[in-house]
């Protein structure tokens, strides 16, 4: 695999991590609670900014994590299990998100059970420090690590077979990339924008959020199984003709 395949795979898994609306929703719910205790501008950037950067810090954490794992048990080994365990969680994550990822209801409700839901919302009226609200955005990645764990173990898997320079490129283009939607709203929010209109867009595209997210691991995990297990298996069975 090439530097510009691999950048490509992570692109495209930081971009289907992006799809995902966990912090998103939070990071609106504290702009909203902020503007309706009616703080001023600069507090509410900073804490916007504060929680922005706690998703930041805790994404380049996971996928480092998940690269020094992956390196330390497979190295550069050509073992195509761990590509096959990982399509496989992207086909089934993939087809979980189609079905659970939004409850049936109206509005942007989640899948989050409820007394998490209950404690995040919580949490999230009684951030008014920039330390609370960087801690919040930890808590929202980790909360929702079932479904962004696929992508960000794709990431490890291929940064564990690149060299340390590329590596550290490949962890910055992941983690700029699935903070795009943050970075998105959170200029929005700075700039004035409602938040009303924010979460009307959201809701009015949710289920298009939800194909593509779904649509998105299917896709890589098809790719991958294709490029990472038959190709190199047809190539070997060839080689041993």
């Amino acid at each position: 695999m090439n530097i510009l395949d691999s950048f490509a795979i992570v692109a495209v898994a930081a971009l289907i991590h992006a799809s995902f609306q966990l912090s998103v929703s939070m990071l609106t719910l504290l702009s909203s609670h902020t503007i309706g205790a009616r703080r001023s501008q600069t507090r509410l950037l900073s804490l916007t900014s504060s929680f922005t950067f706690g998703v930041f810090v805790t994404t380049a954490l996971l996928v480092s994590t998940a690269a020094l794992f992956t390196q330390a048990v497979y190295g550069g080994s050509d073992d195509v299990l761990p590509w096959i365990v990982t399509c496989g969680l992207l086909f089934g994550l993939g087809i979980a998100v189609w079905i659970f990822y939004y409850r049936r209801e109206q509005g942007t409700t989640l899948w989050v059970p409820r007394q998490m839901a209950r404690y995040l919302l919580e949490r999230t009226k009684a951030t008014k420090q920039t330390g609370e609200a960087f801690g919040l955005g930890m808590s929202s990645v980790m909360a929702e690590l079932l479904f962004i764990f696929a992508p960000i173990l794709v990431t490890g898997l291929v940064l564990a077979q690149l060299e340390p320079v590329w590596q550290m490129a490949g962890l910055a283009l992941y983690t700029v990339l699935s903070l795009l939607p943050l970075l998105i709203v959170n200029a929005l929010v700075s700039g004035g924008h409602k938040i009303s209109r924010i979460q009307q867009w959201r809701e009015q595209n949710k289920l298009f959020l939800q194909f593509v997210a779904g649509g998105g691991l299917v896709v890589l995990g098809f790719f991958l199984y294709v490029d990472r297990v038959l190709t190199p298996t047809v190539m070997a069975a060839a080689g041993g003709v």
